[in-house]
């Protein structure tokens, strides 16, 4: 397959194709035709985050039902049943299913962040998100920080957002303290945020705006 710069380009083939032995070649991977699959069968794989603090994870392919031999090609994570809790979207290659894995995990308390720049990108992208939550300093509290980005894979592109898993929902109903480091250099800090929540943080006045 080739690779050219951009979507509009293509490459030409190397050498010869021998189509009598399965042979072909692709231009574009952003136009890739749907009679051709490169699936080797192998399967996609689900990883877990154990949540110790360390990049550990458990292997929970199998049992979430997403780990099937598809040419699963793009991958989506959006929520398309409004709760917070992203579900999986997986495009298969050469005209396989699209397949939607729902999110069946247990409740858990979130926050979902979207950023507006003005003097920044509209889009704060590059911003980093951090939030303090569950107590602070000898009574356990916790931090978390994440860097927003326009995530994009393989013909996949989902929205420019922030989102955060706290927790046991029953324990978890506030966030102590919320900072966006912008990519101009400002600083904004909110507090006392409630969670289970789309928030919308608008860098011009530092107003935080509710979605849903």
């Amino acid at each position: 397959m080739s690779r050219p710069t951009s979507r509009f380009g293509k490459v030409a083939a190397y050498g010869d194709v021998d189509a009598s032995r399965g042979e072909f070649w692709v231009e574009s991977p952003w136009s890739y035709p749907r009679d051709k699959n490169l699936s080797a069968f192998e399967p996609n794989r689900v990883l877990l985050n154990r949540g110790r603090g360390r990049a550990e994870f458990w292997d929970i392919s199998s049992v979430s039902g997403a780990g099937d031999t598809g040419d699963g090609r793009g991958v989506l994570v959006l929520d398309l049943d409004d709760d917070l809790a992203p579900e999986l979207v997986v495009r298969h290659s050469g005209g396989g299913p699209l397949k939607v894995f729902r999110n069946a995990f247990p409740r858990a308390a979130r926050l979902q962040i979207e950023l507006v720049g003005s003097k920044s990108n509209r889009r704060g992208l590059g911003g980093l998100v951090s939030i303090e939550f569950g107590g602070s300093g000898e009574s356990g509290g916790r931090r978390l920080a994440r860097q927003l980005w326009a995530n994009n894979n393989f013909v996949a592109q989902q929205g420019a957002l922030v989102r955060f898993g706290l927790g046991d929902p029953a324990k978890i109903k506030t966030i102590d303290k919320l900072v966006v480091h912008w990519p101009s250099g400002k600083i904004t800090e909110l507090a006392d945020i409630a969670v289970n929540q789309h928030l919308r943080i608008h860098e011009k006045d530092g107003r935080a705006e509710k979605v849903r």
